[in-house]
C-alpha cells in the first residue's frame, strides 16, 4: 500500500464520519479530526480519479442561456481531464508552474482545474470581467507563465508584456486560432490513460486566488494540495451534500467561492455540479431550470435570494432539500419569505478566500434568525476583541493557530507584511467583527474596515442595511459615516432603487420614515443619497469608496446630492435623540 493511499483512506473516514453525522452537529463537532496525510498526495489523482473512472454517473451538468443542455460523466471528466494534462504537459507544464486559467461555466474550465492539478502545477483562476491591467497584475505577481482563455478574450492579452505559453478554446463558430495560441481542441487526439502520479506532497502549492479588494488591492492567496482539497469537508458538511445530489451554487468563475461549491464539495461525495448560464439573471427562468433539473441542494448569495423572492414562488422548490446562502450575510427578513413560501430554512454561513467554512448552520442545527451559526467542525475561531485582544463575546472573528486547521490558506504570496498582520497575536484575523451568544452562535457585525461611531454608539452597516432592504423601493444599500460637526459621524445611506421608484424626495422620504421606525434613535439613518454602488468585479459593494466620498466632500467643499432628516420638518415632529 502506498503512502498516497494511506492518506486517502484517512481523508475517506473524515469524510464518512461527516456524512454519518451530518444531522447532528453536536456529535459531528466532538469525533471530527482533520486527516493526517503524509507522504504523496494529489487530490485529482488519489480521489477524484478513483472516484470517477468507470463511474457513469452525471459529474456536470450545463444549462445555457437558450436552453441547450450538456452532461458529462464522471469518467468522461477523468479521461478528458487526462488528455487536456497531457497537451500542457507537451507544452511545457511541469509541477510547481503557474497556469492562468481565465474561462467560464464551461466543461473546459473543469477539465483544466483537474488537468493542472494532475500535472503538480499550480492553478491561478481568473475571471473573464477582468481588464487587461488586472490581468497583467495578476501574471506579474502570480508568476504565471501559462494560460487558457476563450478566443473571444484573447485580445485581453495583446499588449500584456513578456512571453507566455497561451492554449484558446475556439469559439461556437470554430474559427483559427490567433496567432501565438495553441488550440486547446488538440487535447481530443491524445491517450484518455491515467497519468502518473506527480508526487506532490500536502504543503506543494495548489491554487493561487486574487481575493476581490472590497477595501484595498486585491491580496493573492495561497493554498495547499490539502487546505482547500481536504478543507472543504467543512463546506460539504455545512451545505449538507449526500452522494447523488444535484447542487446549484451561484458564482462566478474566477472566484474562490466557484472553488468551494462548483468544484470540491459537490465532488467529494459525488454530487452533481449543475450550472444554469445566463446572459442577464432572470429569477423566474432560475427557479424554472432548478426544478426541472431536479437541484436537491442551491447556494445563491444574498443578492440573488433578494430577486427570487420579488417573483413567483408558488411553484414550490421543486426536489430542493437544503437552501443556503453566502458570500455577505442574509438579512432575516428574506429567511422567513422563504420559509413561509417553500417551508424550508436558508441556512447561512461565514467563510474566506483564505478559508473554506468557518462558521455556519448545519442541517440538524436550531436556525437562528440572523446569525451565521456556530464553529464548523475541526475549525477553531474565536472572537478577539481588536483593543485588548483577549478573547471576548464580541469582536473579531479569529482562528486560534495554536490549532492551526487544515483550511487555512499558507499566507499571501509576496506580502510578508500583510501576512504579519493577519497572524499576529497568534490568531489568523478574518478583519470581520461578530459577536457571540450564551448559546455559542455568532451573528455578523461587519468588516473591520466599515464598523464606525456616530455620537459614540458604534454602528454595524449591516444592522442598517438589513432593516433598508425591507423597504420595497430599496434594491441594493450600502451605510458609510458622514462627517457631522455635532455627532462626529452619523449614518449616511447610499441607495440603489428597485424598478418603478424615482430618487425623489417622496421617496426619500418612505426610506428614511421606514428606517425611523425600525431602528433606534441612536442607529437612525440620518442622511441618504439614491446612486449606483461601486463594487468589485465580483460583485461585492466598496464601502471604502463610499467613505472616501464623504471625506472628499469635506475637505473639498463639494455639496453633495442628498437627502437629510433636516428636510422633511414631517419626520422631526415629535422626534427625539
Amino acid at each position: 500500500m502506498t503512502v498516497a493511499s494511506t492518506g486517502t483512506q484517512a481523508y475517506r473516514r473524515a469524510r464518512d464520519l461527516l456524512l454519518t453525522h451530518r444531522e447532528d452537529p453536536a456529535r459531528a463537532a466532538a469525533e471530527f479530526a482533520w486527516p493526517t496525510i503524509e507522504g504523496p498526495f494529489n487530490w485529482a489523482c488519489d480521489w477524484f480519479d478513483v472516484l470517477a473512472r468507470g463511474n457513469e454517473g452525471t459529474a456536470l451538468h450545463l444549462v445555457e442561456d437558450d436552453g441547450s443542455q450538456a452532461r458529462y460523466t464522471f469518467d468522461t471528466m477523468a479521461r478528458r481531464s487526462d488528455q487536456v494534462a497531457r497537451l500542457l504537459a507537451r507544452h511545457g507544464v511541469r509541477r510547481g508552474d503557474r497556469v492562468l486559467l481565465m474561462l467560464g461555466n464551461q466543461v473546459e474550465l473543469w477539465e483544466s482545474m483537474l488537468a493542472v492539478m494532475k500535472l503538480g502545477a499550480v492553478i491561478l483562476p481568473t475571471t473573464t470581467a477582468i481588464g487587461p491591467a488586472d490581468l497583467a497584475d495578476r501574471f506579474a505577481r502570480g508568476g504565471a507563465r501559462f494560460a487558457v482563455a476563450n478566443a473571444a478574450d484573447t485580445a485581453t492579452f495583446a499588449a500584456l508584456p513578456g512571453d507566455r505559453v497561451q492554449f484558446v478554446v475556439a469559439g461556437r463558430g470554430g474559427e483559427a486560432p490567433p496567432p501565438g495560441w495553441i488550440p486547446y481542441a488538440a487535447a481530443a487526439a491524445l491517450d484518455d490513460g491515467p497519468l502518473p502520479h506527480p508526487v506532490t506532497v500536502a504543503a506543494d502549492p495548489l491554487l493561487l486566488y486574487f481575493t476581490s479588494g472590497t477595501t484595498s488591492r486585491p491580496k493573492l492567496v495561497e493554498h495547499t494540495q490539502v487546505s482547500y482539497p481536504l478543507g472543504h469537508l467543512t463546506t460539504m458538511y455545512w451545505i449538507g451534500l449526500r452522494p447523488g445530489d444535484v447542487h446549484l451554487n451561484i458564482s462566478s468563475p474566477g472566484w474562490a467561492k466557484h472553488a468551494w461549491s462548483c468544484f470540491f464539495a459537490p465532488w467529494i461525495v459525488g454530487a452533481t455540479v449543475f450550472v444554469v448560464n445566463y446572459g442577464r439573471f432572470d429569477a423566474p427562468r432560475l427557479l424554472e431550470r432548478l426544478r426541472e433539473g431536479g437541484v436537491t441542494t442551491f447556494c445563491a448569495p444574498p443578492t440573488v435570494w433578494r430577486m427570487l423572492i420579488t417573483t413567483d414562488l408558488s411553484g414550490g422548490p421543486g426536489a430542493l432539500r437544503e437552501v443556503l446562502a453566502a458570500g455577505e450575510p442574509l438579512n432575516p427578513e428574506v429567511i422567513e419569505q422563504i420559509r413561509r413560501a417553500w417551508g424550508l430554512t436558508i441556512r447561512d454561513g461565514f467563510g474566506q478566500t483564505e478559508t473554506t467554512a468557518l462558521v455556519g448552520n448545519p442541517p440538524g442545527a436550531a436556525v437562528k434568525p440572523g446569525s451565521m451559526g456556530r464553529p464548523l467542525p475541526g475549525v477553531p475561531v474565536v472572537l478577539v476583541d481588536p483593543i485588548s485582544g483577549e478573547l471576548a463575546d464580541e469582536g473579531e472573528i479569529c482562528i486560534d493557530l495554536a490549532h492551526r486547521p487544515v483550511n487555512l490558506m499558507t499566507g499571501y504570496r509576496g506580502d510578508a507584511e500583510r501576512d504579519a498582520q493577519a497572524s499576529a497575536g497568534g490568531y489568523y484575523r478574518t478583519g470581520d467583527v461578530a459577536s457571540r451568544d450564551a448559546d455559542g452562535y455568532i451573528t455578523y457585525i461587519g468588516r473591520t474596515d466599515d464598523v464606525f461611531k456616530a455620537s459614540d454608539y458604534k454602528v454595524s452597516p449591516f444592522e442598517l442595511e438589513s432593516v433598508l432592504l425591507e423597504h420595497p423601493a430599496v434594491a441594493e444599500a450600502a451605510v458609510v459615516p458622514a462627517p457631522d460637526p455635532v455627532r462626529l459621524a452619523v449614518p449616511k445611506a447610499y441607495v440603489m432603487l428597485a424598478p418603478g421608484w424615482e430618487p425623489d424626495r417622496e421617496t426619500a422620504l418612505a426610506v428614511l420614515r421606514h428606517a425611523r421606525e425600525h431602528l433606534p434613535g441612536y442607529l437612525r439613518v440620518r442622511r441618504l443619497a439614491f446612486a449606483d454602488l461601486p463594487k468589485t468585479i465580483s460583485g461585492k459593494i466598496r464601502r471604502v469608496e463610499l467613505r472616501g466620498r464623504e471625506i472628499e466632500a469635506i475637505e473639498t467643499g463639494e455639496q453633495l446630492v442628498e437627502w437629510r432628516e433636516e428636510d422633511f420638518p414631517e419626520l422631526r415632529a415629535g422626534s427625539s435623540g
